[in-house]
């Protein structure tokens, strides 16, 4: 009798089975991502001067330091504190600002901002800049990796790098990378490994590299003169 209840319990169980449903299903679901983003726009003195001129444009993402909702804060580092230096710019400047303190840049939300800059300015197409530092430098790779067909060139400073993802980045866009060799926060290897991957697949990549400097490597990075001419040389190919 034992050996009778095993081979009713089997045949019950392999008629369950039998009636399983699929799991696996086909569905749909339409996402609405927002995300509210301050920003500060420059504007080149001459911008008003030809109104028939297209400008070039610099899209620049601050590090987490910056983040929040006083967006004064971004005037610390990079081209906004320069501007309030009285540096002069020959392109239009797009600051905007992460308002996560604690959370990654949403690229696809910057893309649209630039996106609406762009369509509702005199910018040239084929000259829209990158940079970025820190945790906007990974920003700026992210951005480079999701949009190779949108920036003529980037400059990225200390920052995190997508390195499994070199391949999609416009092999036609130079870059010129900025590191610290002191970073104790994103060590230098991160830019180093990247560069060396981009240059052994034939991208044209200028690395700067700074003795005894921390991670504020920003600083020294964007009073580089020669990196805004570096920066005007460049165009979308």
């Amino acid at each position: 009798m034992r050996s009778l209840s095993y081979i009713v319990l089997f045949i019950i169980f392999q008629s369950c089975a039998s009636q399983v449903k699929p799991t696996l299903i086909d569905a749909e679901m339409e996402t609405n991502v927002t995300e509210k983003l301050s920003y500060y726009l420059y504007f080149p003195d001459d911008y008003d001067v030809d109104p028939e001129k297209d400008f070039p444009i610099l899209l620049f993402l601050h590090g987490g330091g910056e983040s929040g909702d006083s967006l004064v804060t971004i005037k610390r580092n990079g081209p906004p504190k320069l501007i309030l230096e009285g540096k002069k710019f020959p392109f239009l400047i797009l600051a905007p600002q992460n308002p996560n303190p604690k959370k990654w840049w949403n690229t696809r939300a910057v893309k649209q901002l630039l996106d609406s800059i762009v369509k509702t300015n005199r910018i040239d197409k084929r000259r829209i800049y990158l940079t970025g530092l820190s945790r906007g430098g990974g920003a700026a790779w992210e951005m480079a990796v999701q949009y190779p067909e949108t920036f003529a060139a980037m400059a990225v400073v200390c920052g995190m790098t997508p390195l499994p993802y070199a391949s999609w980045i416009n092999k036609k866009m130079p870059m010129w990378v900025f590191h610290g060799e002191k970073d104790k926060s994103i060590p230098i290897e991160e830019s180093e490994t990247m560069v060396a991957k981009l240059k052994e697949m034939g991208y044209e990549v200028l690395f700067t590299k700074y003795p005894n400097v921390g991670h504020s490597a920003w600083i020294k990075a964007y009073e580089t003169d020669a990196l805004y001419d570096w920066f005007m040389d460049q165009e979308l190919k």
